[in-house]
C-alpha cells in the first residue's frame, strides 16, 4: 500500500532544500497560468462588452437607411439619397408579421441652451417605438403623446448626461431649452443606460417628436422623410427572414422596376453582433491557447529539473531500495515532487494572473473579466502538466538498479 502522505512530505522536504531551484522551476507554470488567465479574461471582457451592446441597442433589430445617391458620376455614401419614408415603417409592420416595432428616426447634432449653459449632443427625431425598441425607459416624467407628435411639438426628453450639463442638480422637468433658438419643454428624462460597448455615451442625447424633427429643427425637404427606419422582428430567426420581404415591399412602394438596384440598404444588426461575438470566441481560444504553450515549456522546465535531480539523488533511491522502498514508491515520490512544484507555480500563477488582470483593467482601456473557470482550468492543466513530464524521470529513477545506485558517486 502505498503511503501518499508520506510521499507528500518527502517531496516537499526535497523541494524545501533547493528552494531556489524549485523558484525557478515553477517560474514557467506561474507564467504559463497567469497568462491564461489574463488572455481568457480580456476575451471574455470583449464578449461580454458585446453582450452588453447588444442589450443596449434592443433585440432581434434591423436597420433601412436610405441609398446611395449618384452625381456627375459620383457617388455618395449610403443615406445620401433621401428615400425613405416614415410610411415605409408603417407599411413594413402592418404587412409583414415578423417584425413587432417600426420607429422612424431622423438624427443631427446640435447646440443645445439653457441660461448659460450649452451643450452640443445628438437630437433625435422619433416616437415612443424607439424607446420599446431599445427597453428603455424613463426615469421620471413622461413620453410623447398622441398630441405631441400629431402637432409637432416641441417637447423634448434627455439624456442624463445632458441633464447633468445643462441643469446640475436642478430638476429639468418644465424648464425651457433651446434647440438651433427654437424653445423646447423638457416633460421627461432617461434611465441611465452608460456607455455602449463601442464607447459611446448613450446619455448624451436628446429626443424629441419625429413630427417636430421634421417640421421644424432638421429642415426637412420631402414630407414624412426619415434618415432611417430602425426595426424590431419578433425574434431573432426573423430579422434573417423577414429581409427579402422587406426588399420586395419597398421595392414596390417606390416604383423600382426590376433593372433598377435597391434604394435603400437593410442592415441585420442581431447578424452583425452574433459575427462580432463569433469572433470574439475564436480570438478568446487562440489567446488561451498561445498563452497555454508557456505552460507546456514550464513542464518541459520541471522534466529536465527533475532528471538533473534524478542524477544528483542516485545514492538516495539506492538506499530506499535497499531498505525495502519498490519501483512504484520510487515513481511516485518523484512523480509527487513534479506535482507539488506544478500547483505551487499554479497557485501563484493564479495570484499574478488575478493581479495582471487588474493591472489591465486600470491602466488600459481593455476590459478584463475573470469567471472562475479561467481559474480553475489553467490549475488543473497546471497539475497535468506536471504529472505528464514528471513521469519520465519518476520511471527512470524507478528503474535504477539498487548496487549500481549505491555505488554512484
Amino acid at each position: 500500500m502505498i503511503d501518499l502522505k508520506t510521499i507528500f512530505s518527502i517531496a516537499v522536504r526535497a523541494i524545501k532544500a533547493n528552494k531556489m531551484r524549485s523558484i525557478l522551476t515553477s517560474l514557467g507554470i506561474i507564467i504559463g497560468v497567469a497568462a491564461v488567465i489574463v488572455m481568457l479574461a480580456i476575451g471574455n471582457g470583449a464578449q461580454i462588452s458585446i453582450q452588453n451592446e447588444m442589450k443596449s441597442m434592443g433585440s432581434n433589430l434591423m436597420i433601412i437607411r436610405s441609398g446611395v445617391a449618384t452625381s456627375s458620376g459620383a457617388r455618395g455614401g449610403h443615406g445620401s439619397q433621401p428615400t425613405m419614408k416614415k410610411s415605409d415603417g408603417d407599411a413594413i409592420q402592418e404587412k409583414i408579421p415578423s417584425i413587432r416595432l417600426v420607429a422612424p428616426v431622423l438624427e443631427e447634432t446640435a447646440q443645445i441652451v439653457y441660461g448659460n449653459a450649452n451643450w452640443s449632443t445628438g437630437i433625435t427625431g422619433t416616437d415612443n417605438r424607439m424607446f420599446d425598441i431599445k427597453d428603455w425607459d424613463l426615469a421620471y416624467g413622461r413620453r410623447f403623446n398622441e398630441a405631441d407628435v400629431k402637432n409637432a411639438g416641441k417637447v423634448a426628453i434627455l439624456g442624463q448626461t445632458v441633464v447633468f450639463e445643462l441643469f446640475g442638480d436642478v430638476d429639468p422637468l418644465g424648464k425651457t431649452i433651446r434647440i438651433k433658438g427654437i424653445p423646447f419643454q423638457v416633460i421627461g428624462v432617461l434611465a441611465k443606460r452608460g456607455e455602449s460597448g463601442m464607447g459611446q455615451d448613450q446619455d448624451d442625447s436628446v429626443y424629441i417628436p419625429i413630427t417636430t424633427a421634421q417640421k421644424k429643427v432638421m429642415g426637412i425637404s420631402f414630407p414624412d422623410q426619415v434618415k432611417m427606419i430602425m426595426l424590431q422582428a419578433v425574434d431573432a430567426d426573423s430579422t434573417y427572414t423577414s429581409q427579402e420581404e422587406i426588399t420586395q415591399l419597398l421595392r414596390q412602394r417606390h416604383n423600382l422596376g426590376a433593372n433598377k438596384e435597391d434604394d435603400f440598404v437593410i442592415r441585420n444588426l442581431t447578424q452583425m453582433m452574433e459575427m462580432m461575438e463569433s469572433s470574439t470566441k475564436v480570438m478568446t481560444i487562440l489567446l488561451g491557447s498561445i498563452a497555454g504553450i508557456s505552460l507546456l515549456v514550464g513542464g518541459i522546465g520541471i522534466m529536465n529539473i527533475m532528471l538533473v535531480s534524478v542524477t544528483e539523488r542516485t545514492r538516495e533511491i539506492g538506499i530506499r531500495m535497499a531498505i525495502g522502498a519498490k519501483s512504484w514508491d520510487i515513481r511516485w515520490q518523484f512523480l509527487m515532487e513534479a506535482l507539488v512544484l506544478s500547483l505551487i507555480g499554479g497557485l501563484v500563477g493564479i495570484v499574478c494572473g488575478l493581479v495582471g488582470v487588474q493591472l489591465v483593467s486600470i491602466f488600459s482601456s481593455l476590459k478584463a473579466v475573470v469567471s472562475p473557470i479561467y481559474i480553475v482550468i489553467p490549475f488543473t492543466f497546471a497539475g497535468l502538466v506536471g504529472l505528464f513530464f514528471g513521469f519520465y524521470p519518476a520511471y527512470k529513477a524507478s528503474l535504477l538498479n539498487p548496487i549500481n545506485a549505491l555505488r554512484y558517486e
